[in-house]
């Protein structure tokens, strides 16, 4: 997933200069009613000089201020299993007696179930000191005081029959997803659809962080004041339907090593047990975490405990919210990454690289002297303020951004060349693995390192590909009024690999290497078009 969204950052713009100015249709922007990323762009108006503090200037929000409001949110929040056969009216008078409810809404996992978001903290204590633990006949409850409820109606043949509107926490059926694609007017509007079907919504939104704040209260059990924050593509805006939950448990709280500062002559510590390294520390506390969810934890299931890899987690399933949960802790750097990906992912709609977005050196010089952050001797200092970063001047359109990302990843020299998001450059590759792509924070390491090589030339076969079915659309002209696929669609029809192993048993040249001698001859001229009238180039392109 990181090597993904990364690949997707550094795609540097083919011909992005020489081009005459392309006016960018006016489209919907790249993210549905309720995400936070969504809730960003309603605040946007035309932008003033932030600089300067223009009165047209629009404030947006950080990182830190949307996650401390989710978590915020989460707390005051609870989840129900509920019977199917229930009045959502009687459901909710019944749950107002312990407060003000602030919001609501129902899916489907292993039954129906509710999350209800309360006005105030307090309300919750009151539905917690009102319930009971069941009675389960010959077998034993493990009592446990948590956010998790089920509701039991007493007289279930008098209940209401009512239609509860259930909300979607799975992405589209491909059936689904390819008919929404065809019956698009344009491919940007296809990139629109694509996304608003398969981003994360405002309730899958919520039901994220209010597990991660459930994992909070069993984790707190042993570590007081400790928090499970989520991170990676849950919160990094990049995020899509029935993706994994990867949370992290932060201890800082816990175990404060910067005491307040006194003027008197004496300091008080903790007393607690000395382990050989922070490595082990890690894995014990893991160990115990683990332990607590398989026994204690109400619907967490498949609990492994994988603590030898190099980053120590615990897996598990988490039934209730449907989601495959990885927890770890002592991973500052890759809640470091979402931020960044955050900031990325919000600066512009289109969500691409240079010179759409600032490269992570651009965006340290910008950093305040709050922004500064070392973690484990890595500089992870960069803005957090989106308010300092100047709006792109770049205007091409989702169409053509998608074509240029397909022709230049066709033709990037994997083989030698390797990817800096630090510098928004391509290097020289440091090693021999498939597929090289820095870590931003981590230099020494490569976030793609799990790519093999057959995976990789599938990426490559299905570039070029990508890239010829597009051009040939250009030239032929789109067809969204008839029935065959098109744009998106096309592209997502099952063709390179199988051209491929075709190829391999008639002893031809796959169709892979013949798009790349037609991608050629596209690049060629578009590079000669490129050339201005004094005879000179307008851009730079490498291959």
């Amino acid at each position: 997933m990181a090597a993904c969204s990364v690949g997707l950052l550094t795609r540097v713009p083919l011909c992005a200069q020489g081009r005459g100015q392309v006016h960018r249709p006016i489209c919907r922007l790249l993210s549905c009613p309720g995400t936070v990323a969504a809730d960003l762009k309603r605040q946007e108006q035309p932008s003033g000089n932030v600089e300067t503090g223009s009165e047209d200037s629009v404030l947006r929000k950080r990182f830190s201020e949307v996650q401390k409001e989710r978590r915020e949110e989460a707390q005051r929040t609870v989840l129900i299993n509920c019977p199917n056969k229930i009045s959502e009216k009687k459901f909710l008078k019944y749950l107002s007696q312990y407060g003000p409810i602030n919001n609501h809404f129902f899916y489907e996992s292993f039954g129906l179930h509710a999350v209800v978001e309360f006005r105030q903290k307090g309300s919750v204590a009151s539905l917690q000191d009102a319930a009971c633990t069941p009675s389960l006949g010959t077998e034993a409850a493990v009592p446990f005081r948590s956010r998790f409820f089920s509701v039991k109606l007493k007289n279930p043949s008098t209940s209401e029959k009512s239609s509860i509107q259930r909300s979607g926490q799975s992405p589209p059926s491909s059936k689904k997803l390819f008919e929404l694609l065809c019956y698009a007017e344009s491919i940007d509007d296809q990139l629109n659809t694509l996304l608003k079907a398969s981003q994360i919504t405002e309730e899958n939104a919520k039901l994220r962080h209010l597990t991660c704040s459930l994992i909070e209260d069993i984790a707190a059990a042993y570590f007081p004041y400790c928090t499970v924050r989520p991170f990676g593509s849950s919160v990094n805006s990049f995020g899509k339907l029935g993706c994994d939950l990867d949370m992290f448990l932060d201890l800082d709280e816990t175990g404060r090593l910067n005491a307040q500062k006194t003027s008197e002559n004496f300091r008080m510590e903790f007393q607690v047990k000395n382990v050989p390294s922070e490595r082990i520390a890690t894995q014990k506390i893991l160990s115990v975490i683990g332990e607590c969810l398989d026994h204690f934890g109400p619907g967490c299931v498949g609990v492994q405990k994988i603590l030898n890899a190099r980053c120590p987690l615990v897996r598990f399933s988490h039934q209730a919210s449907g989601f495959q949960c990885d927890l770890t802790t002592n991973n500052r750097i890759a809640l470091k990454s979402s931020e960044l990906l955050y900031i990325y992912g919000t600066l512009d709609s289109r969500r691409r690289s240079p010179p759409i977005l600032p490269t992570l050196d651009s965006l340290k010089t910008l950093a305040a002297e709050e922004d500064k952050c070392i973690i484990e001797d890595h500089n992870c200092t960069f803005t957090s303020d989106l308010n300092r970063i100047e709006p792109s001047g770049n205007t091409e359109t989702l169409e053509l951004l998608l074509k240029e990302f397909f022709e230049y990843f066709g033709n990037f020299a994997f083989n030698k060349n390797s990817i800096n998001i630090r510098q928004g450059r391509e290097q020289n590759k440091p090693d021999s693995s498939p597929l090289h792509i820095q870590n931003p924070f981590e230099t020494s390491l490569n976030v793609s390192k799990n790519v093999n090589q057959s995976q990789m030339q599938k990426f490559v076969d299905l570039a070029r590909e990508s890239a010829w079915i597009l051009q040939q659309e250009d030239k032929d002209g789109p067809s969204p009024s008839s029935n065959q696929p098109w744009g998106l669609a096309a592209l997502l029809l099952p063709s390179v690999s199988n051209s491929r192993s075709l190829a391999k048993k008639k002893g031809k040249k796959p169709a892979s290497e013949r798009i790349k001698n037609l991608l050629d001859s596209i690049k060629s001229n578009n590079t000669e078009n490129s050339i201005n009238t004094s005879g000179k180039r307008t851009i730079s392109t490498q291959a």
